[in-house]
């Protein structure tokens, strides 16, 4: 009997072991069950997943747990976190939109604001005023000055016909002889002053100073001191920049939404808050040497001469419009491998992301012509930090299940 009692007790201990140990390894395996359903990713890089703590392999940051088992394709932020976020949101509309397309361009000298100063006799340049280039001089201003025994040879001519029509004031052949040796002085470029002056001097001079018959700038010098010249020789050039001609580059498949009147936008380069606007006056019907580029040509005003000839400058061209279309601003819109998509706040403080189809876009705003309707309130910035925070908690994409 006592034999049978303790056969029985071993066997309830036994099996109230076994019972045990099995709960053990069930709670054992739960738990790493448990641990393995943990995922780890980067907040800087979300395409780095795994399911242990670690460091990022690209910027080595530490890894942060995040719940892939929420599944609800929204995002709840609190007020400071939009806040912090600055996170702002649009209604979006109806409204006119046009598609521009940006030419390569540059500023250049107007050639009409170009002048060069020749020698009006041959001689000797006895003294040059201006010495360098870059140098700013008005109308008037005395550049250099010529010994000429031509010029001296005339000025003594019109000395003695001037002479002999004093004396014989009634004789029309001397007043006629008078009139045309002034008028070789005149055809030299002197002026009535500098005549008067040889007149009252009564003698000639080889010496005389040419001044300047425009204002500019010295963009060239031809000659130095000492130098002899001839008649018509180039001394200098000089260069306005009160006005510049913009050029810009055209492949000929975009020729056709180019003509010649039409009014664009010039955008120089350090004062893109200042746009210009200029009107096309030439398209160049020949491509340029070595390329298969077409140019086209305009002018705008260069106040107080704050642009230099050769400064990059971009033609803003537009191509096509529309007078009804929803947009965006281009920071709005998330693109990656899957799409496009915007986040639409529904309820305050919650977002949620929407797929868009985009249609033509410029520099600030892009057209949406599917995914969204009047009155949808949109957000316009923070959407990139919306993107992150959805990859980071959930771990999938936004369009993952769109």
């Amino acid at each position: 009997m006592e034999r049978k009692r303790f056969i029985k007790t071993v066997t309830v201990l036994a099996l109230m072991s076994a019972l045990f140990l099995t709960a053990c390894k069930e709670a054992a395996q739960q738990k790493k069950a448990q641990v393995q359903q943990q995922t780890y990713t980067c907040p800087m890089h979300p395409q780095i997943v795994q399911n242990k703590p670690g460091t990022c392999p690209i910027c080595g940051m530490d890894l942060v747990l995040f719940d892939k088992s929420n599944k609800e394709a929204s995002l709840t932020l609190g007020e400071s976190q939009i806040q912090l976020a600055n996170i702002t949101m649009m209604t979006v509309g109806s409204a006119a939109l046009s598609d521009y397309k940006q030419l390569n361009g540059r500023l250049a000298t107007d050639p009409e604001q170009t002048a060069v100063i020749s020698s009006r006799v041959q001689g000797r340049i006895e003294s040059l005023f201006i010495k360098e280039t870059g140098v700013k001089v008005t109308k008037g201003q005395p550049l250099y000055r010529i010994y000429s025994e031509q010029l001296a040879s005339l000025q003594q001519e019109y000395l003695l016909a001037a002479a002999q029509a004093k004396h014989f004031p009634d004789d029309a052949r001397f007043q006629q002889i008078e009139k045309a040796a002034r008028q070789k002085l005149v055809l030299y470029d002197q002026s009535d002053r500098q005549i008067n002056q040889l007149l009252q001097a009564g003698k000639a001079d080889p010496y005389v100073t040419y001044p300047a018959s425009v204002s500019g700038v010295v963009a060239e010098l031809s000659v130095s001191e000492g130098q002899y010249v001839s008649e018509g020789s180039a001394v200098m050039r000089l260069e306005g920049y009160n006005q510049l001609w913009v050029e810009a580059d055209v492949y000929p498949a975009e020729a056709a939404a180019v003509r010649v009147g039409q009014s664009v936008k010039v955008v120089v380069a350090g004062w893109e808050n200042e746009p210009q606007t200029m009107t096309i006056a030439f398209i160049n019907p020949v491509l340029q040497s070595g390329s298969q580029l077409m140019q086209i040509r305009g002018t705008v005003a260069n106040p107080d001469s704050r642009w230099q000839p050769g400064l990059q400058a971009n033609i803003v061209l537009p191509v096509k419009s529309s007078d009804a279309a929803l947009s965006l601003p281009v920071n709005a819109v998330i693109r990656d491998g899957k799409g496009a998509h915007v986040w639409i706040e529904t309820a305050r403080g919650k977002f949620e992301p929407r797929k868009v189809e985009t249609g033509m876009e410029n520099f600030d705003v892009v057209e949406i012509t599917g995914g969204l309707e009047d009155g949808d309130k949109v957000v316009v910035s923070g959407a990139y930090l919306l993107y992150s925070e959805f990859v980071l908690k959930k771990g999938a994409n936004p369009l993952a299940g769109l």
